[in-house]
């Protein structure tokens, strides 16, 4: 979450003045040109590649070479909030690359996508290996290659000095640093084998973080009648998973790690995976626990290197794989520190309060509501 001054935050629900500001920059961000904007839309969505995507109508802009073009131009977004007797608090509404533009007849309608996609765009020549080094160095290497003066930010509860043993990139330069396959099906990406994420935030920051649980600390409490909640009608089991084998092998002699079995062991949860999967299957029948059902995965990365390691990652991908299949939209006053992966609390009723994380929260700049797409637990009512 951004933080707001605590006047201006408490001032959300009232009536606040809204505004909106862009500026443009075609040499990688040293220097911003303002400019003024009409519509603008932000999507951020933690399940998306690139998580702050937008589209924005840049007022009075030029074009081409030395203006507003396809090739080279970031956009900066700001959304201004003045509560009574305040001056106006700016807030970062993403850093973008221009994917597509088209030239109207009083402005100029921009389609971007944020700095992930930089990342992504700048595969490597040739596949590179890169030697054993702490994630940190590594991560730096491969980002500033890219984003040239990028400083990547770790943030607590990563361990960003862990070694990372000598890899293989062949290609995709995002896929080596947040998670993915290789052209050999391998999986790789130094934040998953961390058990974190990565992404660029709304300052256009590569940041890696922990995946967020709701254990996580409560940064937004919207009370009954602040909003209006809809648990969905629709559920689905797509991606559920409720245990994981996670394994590692450098391929270099090393001995194996694992795998090690991570699993849902809450009795309270409709996706209790029983006391022990792995070394007691048939624990569910004598113990006549009805209703358990085992959903598994595996995950395998060459930079899991330690037990330790691999049930930090176990651990976070549970996290990421339970409660899936319930949700909740509710639109609500437009908060614009919210960002993907905080957790909020909500009255869905007088009296019931649901925590849940935000997987998205589209809005458009400046107006007053906002719409929030969620998940939250699976446990038994």
């Amino acid at each position: 979450m951004i933080e707001l001054p605590p006047q201006t935050a408490a001032a959300l629900p009232r009536a606040v003045r809204r505004t909106k500001r862009a500026e443009w920059s075609n040499d990688g961000g040293r220097t911003w040109v303002p400019c003024r904007v009409g519509a603008a839309q932000v999507r951020p969505d933690r399940t998306a590649e690139c998580r702050w995507s937008a589209t924005a109508d840049l007022i009075g802009v030029p074009t081409g070479r030395a203006g507003v073009n396809a090739v080279a131009t970031w956009v900066r977004l700001w959304e201004g909030i003045a509560a009574p007797r305040t001056d106006t608090e700016w807030v970062p509404a993403g850093v973008y690359a221009v994917e597509r533009l088209k030239e109207g007849r009083t402005a100029t309608t921009v389609e971007l996508l944020g700095l992930e996609s930089v990342l992504t765009d700048a595969s490597l020549p040739v596949p590179r290996s890169i030697e054993r080094d702490t994630a940190r160095v590594i991560a730096a290497g491969l980002v500033g290659e890219a984003l040239p003066g990028a400083v990547v930010s770790w943030r607590p509860g990563v361990n960003a000095d862990r070694k990372v043993p000598r890899m293989v990139v062949d290609e995709d330069r995002w896929q080596a640093l947040s998670g993915g396959t290789d052209t050999s099906g391998t999986s790789t990406g130094i934040a998953a084998a961390l058990g974190a994420e990565m992404w660029c935030d709304a300052r256009g920051i590569p940041t890696v973080g922990p995946v967020p649980t709701l254990t996580d600390p409560v940064v937004w409490r919207l009370p009954y009648g602040q909003g209006r909640a809809w648990p969905a009608r629709e559920q689905s089991a797509e991606g559920l998973v409720n245990c994981w084998m996670i394994s590692g092998d450098s391929g270099d002699g090393s001995p194996a790690i694992g795998p090690v079995a991570v699993w849902d062991d809450d009795p309270g949860s409709l996706t209790y995976a029983g006391p022990d999967p792995v070394g007691d299957p048939l624990a569910p029948q004598r113990l006549g626990l009805a209703g358990v059902r085992l959903r598994t995965a595996r995950y395998s990365s060459p930079l899991i290197t330690t037990t330790e390691q691999a049930y930090t990652v176990g651990r976070a991908r549970l996290a990421d794989s339970l409660g899936v299949q319930a949700s909740l939209s509710f639109d609500a006053y437009s908060h614009p520190g919210i960002e993907p992966g905080d957790v909020v609390e909500v009255e869905v009723e007088p009296g019931v309060w649901e925590l849940h994380i935000i997987d998205s929260c589209p809005r458009t700049l400046g107006a007053a509501s906002m719409q929030c797409q969620t998940r939250t637990s699976t446990r038994r009512l």
